[in-house]
């Protein structure tokens, strides 16, 4: 089965085609990076306008390098929610659109799982069950997955995900958007035990996390040291990165060690990031657990995930199968 995947959920415009849910026949990105960047994030109304703009052309691009037209798909997978709702009407109703008038299946999936699935799109690919730490601009949590199709929140942030704080303390730094890889880029040259940030634990004893208060922490800091902050800007975010790694790294390998399971993923945006990578690396080899990673090109939004999901979906008898009244969605539930 080759699937058209489509990803529209915040400033990325996607489309991917992806055969059996393994081989990734193309893959097509258009950042909008340069238009948010003036504002420091995302803004919501030209996210939507970028995505209408840029729909059409990324399909045909995704379509071209696979070497297929539109006749040669047998499917269609959209990203339904989480996200921006207008960003992702554009996706949802380009993709009900195009489906329709080829008289293929479509399907509108969870984000979120497609993410979970990223890890399938390149061996070596993780048994189930496995423990996942999805993190990204807009979610941070941990799941147990049982299945392409299922999976259980063990716990997620209650105010900021962990990419978003990485934004806004780049932000308040002056070192512009994204911010997650301009502050590794800086973290990478200072020193992290500089400046003493507390780490960013709700309860040691939840699977929860909390980044506001980690975020309010370097904001009052910059505010108190006005004069000589500026000289410190590598050492900040080197603080700063480390209060966050560690407790992204703690939970992950408290959550496995919970479930009893030696295989876990790092999924998601902030899954780029070089000392998550190690660290969680690290603790996987100090506690005889596997370790599975997407490729960089694989941690950010894409719609090669979304076509993957979107295969298990369509070749599922239990599987959803989209309807012309389904509609998009903003927030994700706790069992996806």
């Amino acid at each position: 089965m080759k699937i058209l995947g489509i990803e529209t959920s915040c400033d990325e415009t996607a489309a991917a085609v992806v055969e059996d849910g393994t081989t990734i026949l193309s893959s097509v990105v258009a950042s909008q990076a340069a238009v948010h960047h003036p504002y420091g994030g995302v803004v919501p109304e030209l996210a939507s306008r970028k995505h209408i703009e840029s729909i059409l052309p990324v399909v045909n691009q995704s379509l071209s390098d696979a070497g297929l037209n539109p006749k040669d798909l047998d499917g269609v997978a959209v990203t339904r929610g989480p996200g921006l709702v207008g960003a992702l009407l554009v996706g949802f109703c380009f993709a009900k659109s195009f489906a329709y008038a080829l008289n293929i299946p479509w399907v509108g999936v969870d984000h979120l799982k497609g993410h979970l699935n990223s890890v399938f799109l390149e061996p070596p690919t993780p048994p189930f069950p496995f423990v996942a730490l999805l993190a990204s601009g807009g979610h941070t949590a941990i799941y147990h997955v049982v299945s392409h199709l299922q999976a259980e929140c063990m716990g997620q942030t209650l105010d900021d995900a962990a990419g978003e704080a990485f934004d806004k303390v780049a932000k308040m730094l002056g070192l512009g958007y994204p911010g997650g890889r301009v502050v590794s880029e800086f973290a990478e040259k200072g020193n992290p035990n500089a400046v003493k940030f507390l780490k960013a634990y709700h309860d040691k004893n939840s699977f929860n996390f909390s980044f506001s208060g980690i975020k309010t922490a370097v904001s009052r800091y910059i505010q108190s040291h006005q004069e000589r902050y500026q000289d410190q800007i590598a050492d900040i975010a080197a603080a700063f990165q480390k209060s966050v790694v560690d407790v992204l790294t703690y939970q992950i390998i408290r959550a496995a060690k919970e479930k009893q399971c030696f295989h876990i993923a790092l999924v998601g945006g902030v899954a780029a990031n070089r000392n998550l990578r190690m660290r969680v690396g690290e603790e996987a080899v100090r506690n005889n657990f596997r370790l599975y990673l997407p490729s960089m090109a694989l941690c950010g939004d894409n719609a090669a995930m979304i076509a993957a999901l979107g295969y298990q979906c369509l070749k599922s008898a239990n599987g959803p199968i989209g309807d012309i009244s389904d509609d998009v969605y903003s927030r994700g539930n706790r069992s996806i």
